[in-house]
C-alpha cells in the first residue's frame, strides 16, 4: 500500500474521530473526560496526513521531471506508485467509512443481559440526600443506599431514577444502566429491580422512574449480585440522555 494510500485512511480515520467527538458520538464509546483526548489524536491524525499526502505529491512531481523515461514501465518509483499496487489494500478504509457513516448505538439491554449487575459500593455512612422531591439518584447510588444502608436514607423520600428497560431472569422488566472504567469495552450494567406499577416499555427504552424505597432484595443470576429495588409510583418513557453510561 502506497504513502498515500495510508495517508488518506489516516485522514478518514483523523476526520471520523474529530466529527465524533464534535457532535457527542463518542460518548457511545468513552467517558466524557476523554473528550480533550480524543480531539487532539484527531487533529494529529489528521495534519499528519495532509503533511504525508502534501510531502509525497511534491516528491513524485519532483522525481517525475528528473526521471521521467523512467515512468510508464510498471516498476514501483520507490515512493509506492507502482501501478501494481494490490487494490485489497483498500478494503481497510471500510472500517473507517463504517465509523463516519454508521453510528452504533450505546450499549443496552442485550450488554446488560449478558453481564452480572456492578455491586453497589459499601460505605461507612451515607449522606442525606439533597432537598427536593422527587430527589434524582444515579443507580448506583441508589442501589448502594438500598443494599448497605437498609434504605435509612431513602425511607420517606420519593426518589427519581432514569434508565433504560432490560428483562430481568424472569422476563420482569428491569431498570438498568451501563456503569464505565473507562470505555464501552469494559461497561457493566447496574440493575435496579421493579416493584410496584407496572411498566410496559419495551426493552431498550429510556424510562424516568418516580418512586420510593423497597426493601426488596434480590439475586443477579449472572453473578449473584444483590439487586436493590424500587417501588415505582409513576414513570415516563423519554429520550436517551446526552451521557447514557453512569
Amino acid at each position: 500500500m502506497s504513502r498515500i494510500t495510508q495517508a488518506v485512511i489516516m485522514l478518514l480515520f483523523g476526520g471520523a474521530i474529530i466529527k465524533s467527538t464534535l457532535t457527542d458520538t463518542f460518548l457511545r464509546y468513552v467517558k466524557e473526560g476523554l473528550r480533550p483526548f480524543l480531539l487532539g489524536a484527531g487533529i494529529v491524525l489528521v495534519a499528519a496526513a495532509i503533511m504525508t499526502i502534501w510531502y509525497d505529491l511534491r516528491a513524485s512531481k519532483k522525481q517525475q521531471a528528473e526521471h521521467d523515461h523512467d515512468h510508464g514501465d510498471g516498476h514501483d518509483d520507490g515512493h509506492g506508485h507502482g501501478s501494481h499496487e494490490p487494490r485489497v489494500g483498500w478494503l481497510i478504509l471500510l472500517p473507517v467509512l463504517a465509523l463516519l457513516l454508521i453510528s452504533p448505538p450505546a450499549l443496552g439491554s442485550f450488554a446488560a443481559g449478558q453481564s452480572g449487575s456492578v455491586g453497589p459500593a459499601a460505605a461507612s455512612d451515607y449522606a442525606p440526600l439533597p432537598a427536593g422531591d422527587p430527589v434524582e439518584v444515579g443507580l448506583l447510588d441508589y442501589a448502594g443506599r438500598a443494599v448497605f444502608d437498609g434504605g435509612k436514607s431513602l425511607t420517606g423520600r420519593t426518589v427519581k431514577l432514569t434508565g433504560f428497560i432490560t428483562p430481568g431472569a424472569d422476563g420482569r422488566p428491569m431498570l438498568a444502566r451501563m456503569v464505565l472504567a473507562c470505555c464501552a469495552a469494559d461497561g457493566r450494567p447496574i440493575k435496579i429491580g421493579l416493584s410496584g406499577a407496572p411498566i410496559d416499555a419495551p426493552p431498550d427504552a429510556w424510562v424516568e422512574v418516580v418512586g420510593v424505597y423497597s426493601p426488596e432484595i434480590g439475586t443477579d443470576p449472572v453473578n449473584k449480585a444483590q439487586l436493590a429495588f424500587v417501588e415505582v409510583r409513576t414513570w415516563q418513557e423519554i429520550e436517551q440522555p446526552k451521557q447514557p453510561y453512569a
